[in-house]
């Protein structure tokens, strides 16, 4: 925020003040403050993405190189890489390259497209020393045969084959099989930002490289303008064209710099007017593009290319003020070469060093040289009665270059760098950030906020308010408690009303999990009594009940048998279930009173007559009928249990065939043993029928019995304890009058304190807004000012402030 208002130095500050303010009200702090927070980051700590696109060789990587006076990109012809870099601000001492290598997955991937479209036999494995020995040798046939590497675009798909083979074989001990592996420059040696860059630029590495972060020192680059340098929009590999057109319309790029070929080439390609038809056609790219015609020098020297380019640009950019011409490469090696002088003949012996090293041992001239020279006799761009040059022809390219700026030197140069038009575009794209992005980033962060701060002031305004119409004076607020009383039993009696109906509709919907453990429990209990009587049932104890009760006869028959075990089962069976309702019922109200304890309608009941109104009492002797009603219903259950079920002879059942078995068994003599020894198939048949029974009663029946008899008693008796609370209003008013006059003191004293934090509140409210519309103001945010809030009523008994008006929306405040 170094260049932001003095106005806006504590704008971090006073929006966490005021969503501090937004969490400490009950009833706000569920609004979700993430849009501001995230607004808020985006202000005081911008990133400007600005993307440069264009086709291979269009010079957007020199013209980066001349916008940040280094060379960090990878400029040549005869290359085009697919990797995207990144270049943010760094402190000097702070500077950095983070490299990213593609994956051998990926490598494969794009050896495997290059092949097809190459007309190659598809890559099977990449690591085979035939298989790349046979990708260079096909690669360069193909190179030779289109006149060079970059003569047509299969020559150029050659070429990134080859040096995608090249790179992978030579950081083949960097490149992860899967993953994408990263390394600082540090775990490459390299001591500074160059070393990085001139291994990063060279085309091998650059082929097997996914993304290069820079991070280097520039006064373009502060303030939070990241430069992306995509891969050219007609690269070989089509994915990494898509990845450019991405970049270009993502939502968080701010600015796109479309660097054409025009000056150049004469024409646009096929992909530069698909480019600019897919820019013109989205209204949200279309405003944030910057049009740049790079290489524009060479129109200087030719009339028909300047000519056609004029026509170019009056016939499709009328109407756009973005359009810059640019030369990259002079704005470029110009930077560079300020810092020379006649020591170094102006870089020859330092920037140009490499360069100019001739194989035979001569001096080489570099192509700035050559440009340079033109520039300063051919261009026009040169006052002769400033600047009196000339290129003499007995002097070599190199020799004419040094006196030349051995005569004129840095005059010529800021010259040189002016009509390079860099430092104009520098400046436009500079101003656009800053003069319109930035406060875009302000204004979204004031619509978010002022939708927080609307909901502060109404709320503010209404507790204020509500506060305000209280008794100021103990017998003005005795006076209105009497008043309320009436209003306020009634209030206690629907709220305990419509807990116990809350209660009993949990039973019904099985949703209130402790019950349902409890009947589980109960029906537990009765299955496994069941098996217990199953299990011990005698036969021989039956058969003795049933020639006890019939003296006069020797023997008896099975269907005496089963009489009796119909009626020992279905007894054994009632107790239980009556103890496991009776325990079903305890728990409950036990629950059920625990809870009433710890509702707020229990407190104000005490609150108002120094007891529960009778609640608890009711509730007990409720219990004790929803008891005595259960185990009747159990007993009547159960009583049923010693009739057959109906299907019991049904033909056709297995009960039925399991009668008529043990019935041919017990039938092949008279005395006991022939029954005892049927016991097995005796239980098996009582089995068959008690097991439905049982299930029927446990699952169906009772529960539905229960559901039905804590309905028809709880609710009854809801509506009419509600009844008799109210009717306790002699008593309520008899123990208010005691205790009002504490109360009273009390409810004052605490209004007075709700009533300052608020104005607190309100206050540090104000002073955080008005510091923040400060900030608007200073950048001319007229529009955006957010609403402070006043302290008087207007003739509705609204609040009017700024323009705002508040709606009746009213907040509890304590009474």
């Amino acid at each position: 925020m170094s260049d932001l208002p003095l106005q806006c130095k504590n704008l971090k500050e006073q929006v966490e003040s005021i969503l501090q303010l937004l969490q400490q009200e009950p009833t706000l702090h569920f609004q979700d403050i993430t849009p501001v927070q995230t607004s808020l980051t985006k202000a005081i700590s911008p990133k400007f993405e600005i993307v440069f696109a264009g086709a291979f060789s269009a010079g957007k990587s020199m013209l980066i190189n001349a916008l940040l006076e280094r060379e960090l990109l990878y400029s040549a012809e005869g290359h085009a890489t697919g990797t995207e870099c990144k270049i943010e601000y760094a402190e000097v001492d702070k500077e950095r390259v983070v490299l990213t290598f593609l994956s051998e997955a990926e490598i494969r991937e794009q050896a495997v497209y290059l092949c097809q479209q190459l007309g190659f036999t598809t890559v099977t494995n990449i690591n085979q020393a035939d298989v790349i020995t046979l990708l260079r040798q096909g690669s360069e046939a193909i190179i030779q045969q289109e006149g060079g590497e970059s003569k047509s675009e299969r020559a150029k798909q050659a070429k990134a084959l080859m040096l995608l083979v090249e790179g992978y074989i030579a950081n083949r001990d960097r490149i992860n099989t899967v993953n994408n592996a990263t390394y600082s420059m540090e775990q490459f040696n390299f001591s500074n930002l160059k070393e990085a860059a001139g291994y990063a630029r060279r085309g091998s590495n650059s082929a097997v490289l996914k993304r290069i972060e820079y991070y280097c020192n520039h006064p373009l680059l502060e303030d939070g303008n990241v430069i992306i340098d995509t891969p050219g929009i007609d690269a070989p590999v089509e994915k990494d064209a898509q990845l450019t057109y991405a970049k270009i319309q993502h939502p968080d790029t701010s600015a796109v710099v479309c660097v054409l070929k025009p000056a150049a080439a004469g024409d646009m390609t096929k992909e530069e007017t698909e480019l600019l038809e897919l820019m013109r056609q989205n209204g949200g790219v279309r405003d944030r593009v910057f049009y740049v015609f790079n290489r524009i020098d060479e129109t200087w020297y030719n009339t028909q290319l300047r000519q056609r380019l004029d026509d170019l640009i009056s016939g499709q950019f009328a109407n756009s003020n973005k359009v810059y011409k640019t030369s990259g490469l002079l704005g470029f090696y110009g930077s560079q070469i300020k810092q020379t002088n006649q020591l170094d003949r102006f870089g020859l012996d330092s920037v140009f060093a490499e360069s100019i090293k001739g194989l035979d041992g001569k001096e080489e001239t570099p192509q700035f040289v050559y440009a340079f020279n033109n520039y300063c006799v051919n261009s026009g761009k040169l006052s002769t009665t400033k600047f009196r040059v000339s290129v003499n022809g007995y002097e070599t390219p190199n020799q004419n270059y040094v006196r030349i700026l051995g005569d004129w030197g840095n005059e010529l140069i800021e010259k040189l760098i002016q009509d390079s038009g860099t430092e104009e575009f520098r400046t436009a794209i500079t101003r656009y950030l800053t003069e319109e992005k930035r406060p875009q980033l302000f204004k979204n962060l004031a619509d978010d906020l002022e939708d927080v701060c609307i909901k502060l002031k109404k709320h503010y305004q209404s507790v204020q308010r509500n506060l305000d119409s209280q008794p100021q004076e103990i017998e003005s607020m005795k006076v209105q408690e009497l008043q309320r009383l009436n209003q306020q039993l009634q209030q206690v009696g629907r709220e305990f009303s419509e807990h116990i109906t809350e209660e009993v509709n949990q039973i019904i919907n099985n949703s209130c999990d402790a019950f349902e453990v409890d009947f589980r429990q109960l029906q537990s209990r009765m299955i496994r009594r069941l098996d217990e009587l199953l299990d011990t049932f005698s036969v021989a104890s039956a058969y003795q009940r049933a020639t006890i009760s019939h003296p006069r006869n020797a023997t008896a028959p099975l269907i005496a048998i089963l009489v009796e075990a119909f009626y020992y089962l279905a007894n054994q069976l009632e107790d239980i279930l009556i103890e496991s309702s009776q325990q079903v019922v305890t728990n409950y109200f036990q629950r059920l009173i625990e809870k009433i304890r710890k509702s707020e309608y229990y407190r104000q009941l005490y609150r108002l007559l120094d007891n529960d109104g009778g609640i608890e009492q009711e509730i007990r002797n409720l219990e004790k009928g929803v008891t005595q009603a259960l185990v009747s219903a159990a007993s009547v259950e159960c009583d049923r249990f010693v009739r057959e079920s109906p299907r019991f002879y049904d033909e056709g059942t297995f009960s039925i065939y399991q009668f008529r078995q043990t019935l041919l068994q017990t039938s092949q003599g008279y005395d006991a043993e022939s029954i005892v020894e049927a016991e097995p198939a005796i239980r098996q048949l009582l089995k068959l029928d008690f097991e439905p029974k049982v299930s029927h009663t446990i699952r169906k029946s009772f529960r539905q019995t229960i559901n039905q008899t804590l309905k028809t008693q709880l609710l009854p008796m809801a509506e009419q304890q509600a009844d008799e609370i109210l009717q306790q209003y002699p008593q309520a008013r008899a123990y208010l009058e005691k205790t009002l006059q504490q109360e009273a003191e009390e409810k004052i004293a605490n209004n007075r304190r709700l009533l300052s934090v608020v104005e607190e509140n309100i206050a540090a409210y104000n002073s955080a807004v008005s510091s923040i519309n400060s900030c608007l103001q200073s950048m001319k945010l007229y529009d955006r000012f957010l609403p402070t809030i006043g302290d008087s009523f207007d003739a509705d008994d609204k609040f009017t402030n700024n323009g705002f008006v508040v709606s009746d929306a009213m907040q509890e405040v304590e009474y």
